[in-house]
């Protein structure tokens, strides 16, 4: 079974290297989105490799806007026109780290061919904080004077949105790992429902629910796992996850998880380096 590591990355190219490195093995292929503020020259040694590719057409990224989901849908597009037939298409951010070595991964996903795994759930029942996302008006992802005054007085005259094409909306972390056949679908889906596109653009943070949702509401939905297979950590209660270190590492590998995530090789390089040694040792047991 062939892995096709898509990951997304607007900073720190030593770290990209570096997780690039932890996760090359014979089964793997790497399509990497660079946020276009990113400057090329620094991530050279992505150039000139048979089994990098890097994703054309480079989206400007905006924290909360759905140019992460129009970047991670032309990250999609790269895995799906290279015409190699992946089992498994897994997305990462460049200060994500596994846990397990090459093999072990590789492994789990051929035990476990033909699910999906994502983090969903209900955002009317169980995700309740998520609902404004939906019924209100969010301009995140569009950039002209006094966007937020015209956002306010959107959400003030206009009805609440509703869910388009009777969605049942779910969700919550965006990163996942999908069968080649499930991303397929959802690039067909978002061609074939301009309104569904439409909608998640004034969505704030559609990434983390857009995917999920469609899959959802699919004939994929009986292979989906409840289960992103990363270790995040949520406890600070802050918008994005903590930064993991030493301290957390007993926590991290004793979590089962094949990935986890967020990593700062600048400022923690031992932690990396230890959880390099572990897979190491995994891979040449």
């Amino acid at each position: 079974m062939k892995i096709a590591h898509l990951i997304l990355a607007y900073a720190a190219p030593a770290q990209l290297s570096k997780l690039i490195g932890a996760l090359e093995d014979e089964h793997a292929w790497f399509f990497v989105h660079l946020d276009k503020k990113a400057d090329l020259n620094a991530f050279a040694f992505l150039q000139n490799h048979e089994r990098i590719t890097l994703v054309p057409d480079r989206v400007d990224v905006g924290w909360g806007a759905y140019s992460i989901v129009e970047a991670t849908l032309r990250g999609f597009k790269a895995v799906v026109d290279s015409g190699i037939d992946f089992g498994y298409v897994n997305l990462l951010s460049g200060a994500d780290y596994p846990l397990q070595s090459p093999p072990e991964i590789h492994d789990y996903f051929v035990r476990n061919a033909g699910k999906n795994f994502m983090e969903y759930y209900s955002v009317h029942n169980e995700w309740t904080e998520a609902i404004p996302r939906l019924t209100e008006y969010h301009l995140t992802n569009y950039n002209f004077p006094c966007k937020y005054l015209v956002q306010k007085w959107l959400n003030k005259l206009l009805p609440a949105r509703t869910m388009p094409a009777g969605l049942e909306p779910v969700g919550r972390s965006q990163w996942m790992s999908l069968t080649l056949d499930a991303v397929r679908y959802m690039l067909d889906y978002l061609d074939g429902h301009p309104g569904v596109t439409k909608f998640f653009k004034l969505t704030w943070a559609p990434d983390e629910i857009i995917f999920q949702t469609i899959l959802y509401n699919s004939p994929f939905r009986s292979s989906l796992v409840n289960d992103n297979l990363r270790y995040i950590d949520w406890s600070k209660g802050q918008a994005s996850p903590k930064v993991l270190t030493e301290e957390d590492l007993d926590r991290v590998l004793a979590s089962g998880k094949l990935f986890a995530r967020k990593f700062d090789l600048a400022r923690f390089p031992a932690v990396i380096a230890k959880l390099d040694r572990k897979i190491q040792n995994h891979h040449y047991k």
